[in-house]
């Protein structure tokens, strides 16, 4: 049993629209996973939702926009705060100005969660289909 996780040396996903850096693999958790997200300036992920997880961020550095729900509300979110999203409700988070935008991502696993997504890649492999991406590009 891990209980110290070392934020050095991480599995990079290279997103088209992100990267995510894994940190605790929901394979080797029974109710979370861990990653950090680094968002350049103005990128950010697709509106989405996870119907499993609740998500909570902790900014790292810089600023941004979280968006919230389909008609889109916006709220900063700067070094220090702390974000909550709940299951099922579509989200999205923009880097802001100059700078690069890094926070640290916990998924919290309902008791809906996904059986066939075991793995942190698993779900990569979803996503990567879902939104036309090449896994292999995003992996490599």
């Amino acid at each position: 049993m891990q209980y110290v996780f070392d934020t050095m040396n991480l599995k990079r996903y290279r997103f088209p629209t992100h990267i995510n850096d894994l940190v605790i693999d929901r394979a080797d958790s029974h109710t979370s996973e861990v990653f950090i997200v680094l968002l350049e300036p103005g990128q950010a992920p697709p509106l989405h939702k996870h119907d499993d997880t609740e998500q909570v961020f902790y900014v790292l550095e810089g600023r941004g926009t979280l968006t919230i729900g389909g008609k889109a509300k916006n709220y900063p979110v700067k070094a220090g705060d702390v974000v909550r999203i709940p299951p099922s409700v579509f989200h999205s988070i923009r880097a802001e100005g100059g700078s690069c935008l890094r926070y640290l991502a916990i998924d919290c696993f309902t008791a809906n969660r996904l059986s066939d997504e075991p793995t942190w890649d698993d779900h990569v492999r979803v996503l990567c289909c879902q939104q036309g991406w090449d896994y292999s590009q995003v992996t490599g």
